[in-house]
This record gives structure tokens, sequence and C-alpha cells, in this order.
């Protein structure tokens, strides 16, 4: 899906799904149930205490970011860090359980466990298949935006599977897979709110953003250019979810975020809208430990295989909703 076909299903839809309540039952749920699912290990995930916060050195910028991932043939895809998963009899993952139809728990759910679903969960799901042969034989760890790469440094994970852009800086941290999604960065705010997009209506506006989110680094480089210098860029919060909740409690007047979590936060409240257009191109990877290369290459021949049927009856279940028909994954390309 490339930025105009993005720009065109992004259009209108302010006015669909649920009403605003089931955001602040998903953040209610983040604080209740930060760890649970397929497999219980009695940790308490990742909730900042105990992983160093990882440097976001600058890396060499690269280009097509998306295109640096290992090749599946490029060598062995069981080596030593997948036999240490087997090992462990399970795959500790990365997760957002608030992102609403990417990595959430439906409140409304039948099940009694509110279990974690939507688009990337279905992914991590084909992973553990194809590594453990269960695709139950997950540990899921419920992780705020900016610890998803001090996670993976810190082995706390084997992978973050969570609406995570590949980049040149994160190249230089963590290692990522071939990109599964395209999306961009945009702007929700109010229906009623006279913000246009991301330009010279954003004067005087209060922006939110997520710690160590694209969204945050964009606005950092772009006010008083891009956007007006009178811009209050101030409010960053941990989870990009709490985002939403200021702009509905009135603490905020935009939020900057990628598309797609903002449409699906659009589809949740009926009183917000996309503004105007994307105004970035980026792809979502698998991200993984820095040296893990038989992960790496075993995590993109299971890709390889997602893409031709699972990827798209993935998309239909959990984002053609809100999103439109797609045309499929994004393109691939190795290093």
């Amino acid at each position: 899906m490339n930025a105009r076909r993005l720009r065109t299903s992004l259009r209108g839809w302010g006015g669909v799904g649920a009403m605003a309540v089931v955001c602040a039952l998903a953040a209610v749920f983040a604080l209740l149930l930060p760890v649970s699912q397929s497999r219980e290990d009695g940790g308490t995930g990742v909730d900042g205490q105990g992983v160093a916060q990882g440097s976001q050195a600058k890396a060499e910028k690269c280009p097509a970011p998306q295109n640096q991932s290992l090749s599946p043939d490029s060598g062995p895809q069981d080596g030593a860090t997948i036999q240490k998963i087997k090992e462990k009899g399970s795959l500790t993952v990365g997760v957002d359980q608030n992102s609403y139809r990417w990595g959430y728990r439906d409140p409304n759910s039948e099940s009694k466990k509110a279990e974690l679903e939507g688009f990337d969960i279905d992914l991590v799901h084909a992973i553990a298949q194809d590594i453990l042969g269960d695709p139950e034989k997950v540990v899921f760890r419920a992780i705020p935006t900016n610890e998803r790469i001090p996670a993976i440094q810190g082995g706390k994970v084997d992978m973050v599977v969570r609406t995570m852009t590949i980049n040149c800086d994160r190249l230089g941290l963590v290692a990522f897979s071939s990109p599964y999604f395209e999306t961009g960065q945009q702007v929700l705010a109010p229906k009623k709110s006279d913000i246009k997009g991301y330009d010279d209506t954003l004067a005087n506006k209060r922006i939110c953003s997520a710690s160590g989110s694209i969204a945050l680094e964009k606005l950092k480089a772009d006010v008083g250019s891009v956007i007006p210098k009178s811009a209050d860029i101030s409010t960053v919060v941990p989870n990009q979810l709490d985002c939403l909740v200021r702009l509905q409690l009135g603490e905020v007047d935009a939020v900057v975020t990628d598309g797609a979590l903002a449409a699906s936060q659009a589809a949740q409240d009926p009183t917000v809208q996309l503004k105007g257009e994307p105004f970035t191109d980026e792809y979502y990877g698998v991200a993984m430990k820095k040296g893990a290369n038989d992960l790496i290459r075993r995590v993109n021949q299971i890709l390889v295989d997602y893409r031709k049927a699972d990827w798209r009856k993935s998309y239909n279940t959990w984002l053609a909703g809100t999103l439109g028909k797609s045309e499929g994954p994004p393109p691939v390309q190795y290093k």
C-alpha cells in the first residue's frame, strides 16, 4: 500500500465504530492486565522496571530502511537463537494490548480472559506455529512505546510485534524483519476542530505524541518550519493510546501518530477524525536483537509464506472495516 493508496483509504473514517468508552476500558485493561495469554510465566511484563533505557544513538542514514533486512536464504534459519527459543518452549513477544484492531483486549469479548487479538497478534501466532509447532506457545509482554527497544536489547523479549516502524536510527539499535505493513503519519483531532492537517492550522494547538515514536521525532524536527513555532508539542506520553484519552479529556487539541493506528482510534470514537493526508511513508517490521541472524532469517521466511494468504485473511478480519480494501502487503527487497 503506497502513500497514494493510503491517502485514499484514510478519508472519512471519523464516524465509524463504537463509542469512546471503549478506549477508556481498553486503557483500564492495559493497567490491570499487563501480561497474560497463551502461557503464564509468573512475570510482570516490561513495565519500565529492570530494563535499561536504550540510547537513541544516531545511525548513519540508510537508503530505504525497509529494505535492509537479511534474505531468508542468506544463511542458517535454525541456529543458536532458534534453539534457545525451542529449549525455552515458548516465544516471548512484546506487543501492545490497547491498540484497537492491532493488539488489544476486547472488553466485550465472550472469553473470560479477554485474550489479545488483532492484526499484529495473528502474525505472532503464525511465528510461534512455525518455530514451535503451536500457535499458542507465546508469552505476551505488554510494552509501552518507549520500552520497545530496551526490552529487545535487555533480552526481556525475543521480538517485538507492535506497529513498530523501521527507520535508520532504530536499525542502529535493533534488527528488523522485512516489512509487513505500510502506513504514514497523520493528524487525529475532534471533528469540530478547525485543524486541517499537518500544516499551519496547528498554530497554538496542543499536540500529543508517544515517547520513542516516529511522531515525536517528526514533530521535533518540523516545529518552526513545516508546522508553526507556536504549536505546543510538550505533551509526550508512554503509550500512544494515552494521547487519545488526553484528546477526549480536552487536555490536547490533536494527536500525531501512524495513520493506520489513528484510523482504528477514529473507529473507536465517533467524535474524532483524521485531518489532512499522511505526510510520511513508513513500514512496520518485526523487531529483534541485533546479531540474532538465524531468527531474523526465520521470521523473514515465515513472512514469505504468511503474505501468500494469511496476511490478507488477517487484514480482512481486523483492518478492512477501517482501512478499506487493500492491494496486499508491501513489496519486499533484502539488502
